[in-house]
């Protein structure tokens, strides 16, 4: 790492390198695009057909309930619910208050109780008790069904026995019958084993099922080519969003000036497109790319690079948010510091304080300058040696995590919600919120907490809880892990009790936690993203569906 690069940071101090690995894209997504609408010129009209089509076979009126309730599930799976949200919606008050799914099979049971869960209505677990034979055990051998009951259970929440057994029985099936399956069966069971639906990326999960939905011999054309033709659509929007903000990390130079700092902006995209895929929220994916590409930067500058002293000065400069503040802070900072203004100052007419909520942008700033003072208490554990108790470690770390900031920021970049109130509620931490973080805490910690005792650190959840609770390092992690089943039934029931002033904050908390899942199953796919990371970008944002 040159000195001279990072300006006037002191020669003569001892700093870290956590060694992160080169941009795996380099300059690939500042000029890529799959041309898909430039190639097809009459794709346009093509769409708008089927999916006039595909509105039709969803509201038609039918006496075949199991039928309506897997066409819904399937638009759904297929990521081209958005265009049918007013449709969807009649469609499940409907099947909510029938009286028939009495006379439904587990396997439809199954698929209406996620449905209906899934978007935020009342269902008592009860429903399948009727299921069980006489010695209270389930009883199927059936593949498709098992898949369903499995996907059902991850929506259950604290006391619901039933499920919890559900859950034990469909997975120990399906372990058990997945080498006897055929594409496309196989294919969805081993994904749901993998990460079950209810916590997957909505835009990962559909690119999964299209193929596999196009292999099913009961599939529907019409809908199977309108979910290939949108996904490509929307591929080529997300193209173009990637497209802007390669510009602006490439016009800053970030991974020039500050060689230490992960140099993930594509990583970055994709995290925010995970989180809200949908045309409508393209203003805030790029104003949440930059947050986070940003963010990323001041993490690694505490994390790794700087020292207490600077990393302090930042920390000032931010709690004062003027421009002036940057002659005060090192100089290998100060692109930081621009940049971090800048981003609030490009977005904050047209998303931040859009629709008349001019008090946005106090809770915007607030909650960013929450996270950097959280990541000075973290620096302050690492230079003094000072070994904070498991609960306030954890305090501190449901901020840092970033979640809570993620949380509000997308809250107001989507703009739905009505009461100034909705933002005075996530911005105590409720529930909800403080599920998604724990989630995110202790899927992070578990996957991270090797390589940064690699680098000195000695803090982290899994070691603050050994030195407090007098347990192993592999009892820590088995801990670890239940929480976060905990906190995920904690999220759904939450989440099913969302009022006026809360239910705004569902999708953003939800998805979120689903992103961390995903990025995190197979170790740090934000720091390491040359693997599994680098094939779901490329899925998702090079490679378009062949029609």
């Amino acid at each position: 790492m040159s000195s001279a690069k990072l300006g006037s940071a002191s020669e003569d101090v001892s700093r870290r390198d956590a060694n992160y690995h080169p941009t795996v894209w380099g300059d690939f997504f500042l000029t890529h695009s799959s041309n898909f609408l430039e190639n097809n010129d009459s794709i346009l009209e093509k769409h708008e057909e089927l999916k006039q089509e595909v509105r039709n076979l969803l509201v038609v009126e039918t006496s075949d309930l199991p039928s309506k309730i897997q066409l819904t599930d399937e638009i759904i799976r297929l990521g081209v619910g958005y265009h049918f949200e007013t449709e969807i919606k009649a469609q499940l008050e409907k099947l909510h208050d029938h009286q028939l799914h009495l006379n439904f099979d587990l396997l439809t049971t199954s698929v209406w109780f996620r449905l209906l869960r899934g978007h935020g209505f009342s269902i008592s677990s009860d429903v399948f008790k009727r299921f069980k034979n006489t010695k209270g055990e389930f009883e199927t051998e059936d593949a498709r069904t098992l898949w369903c009951l499995y996907e059902a259970t991850h929506l259950r929440v604290d006391g619901e026995d039933i499920l919890e057994e559900a859950i034990q029985f469909s997975r120990k099936k399906l372990e058990a019958l997945l080498p006897e399956l055929s594409f496309p069966l196989n294919e969805c069971v081993r994904d749901a084993l993998h990460i079950p639906y209810h916590r997957n990326v909505q835009r990962l999960a559909a690119r999964q099922y299209i193929p596999q939905y196009d292999a099913e011999p009961t599939k529907i054309e019409s809908l199977s080519l309108f979910a290939k033709i949108d996904f490509n659509m929307l591929q080529a929007l997300h193209q173009r969003e990637l497209r802007e903000a390669s510009r602006w990390w490439k016009e800053f130079d970030f991974p020039s000036k500050l060689p230490y700092a992960r140099d993930r902006i594509a990583e970055g995209y994709y995290w925010m497109m995970g989180a809200h895929f949908e045309p409508k929220f393209s203003l805030s994916r790029k104003f949440l790319n930059r947050i986070i590409g940003i963010t990323s930067l001041i993490d690694d500058t505490y994390d790794v690079y700087g020292t207490l002293e600077e990393v302090t000065l930042f920390t000032e400069a931010v709690e004062r948010w003027d421009i002036e503040a940057v002659k005060d802070i090192p100089k290998y900072m100060q692109v930081i510091y621009t940049g971090m203004l800048g981003i609030f100052e490009d977005f904050k007419d047209n998303l931040i304080n859009a629709r008349g909520k001019d008090y946005c942008i106090d809770y915007a700033i607030e909650v960013f300058k929450e996270i950097v003072r959280s990541y000075q208490r973290e620096a302050e554990y690492f230079h003094t040696g000072y070994v904070p108790s498991y609960d306030e470690y954890m305090e501190n770390s449901i901020i840092s995590g970033g979640y809570k900031m993620f949380i509000i920021l997308m809250l107001i970049g989507r703009g739905e919600f009505e009461l100034k109130e909705t933002l005075d509620w996530a911005s105590t931490i409720p529930e909800m919120v403080k599920a998604s973080s724990l989630i995110a805490r202790y899927i992070d910690d578990l996957q991270t907490y090797k390589a940064e005792e690699e680098r000195g650190e000695t803090v982290s959840a899994v070691r603050c809880y050994m030195r407090e609770f007098g347990v192993s390092e592999e009892q820590a992690c088995k801990k670890m892990r239940e929480m976060i089943e905990i906190e995920w039934k904690r999220l759904n029931k939450t989440t099913l009790e969302a009022d006026e002033i809360s239910s705004s904050v569902v999708i953003p908390s939800l998805n979120f936690t689903r992103v961390l899942e995903v990025m995190y199953d197979k170790g740090d796919g934000y720091s390491d993203s040359q693997g599994v990371t680098k094939d779901r970008i490329a899925a998702l944002l090079r490679h378009a569906i062949e029609i």
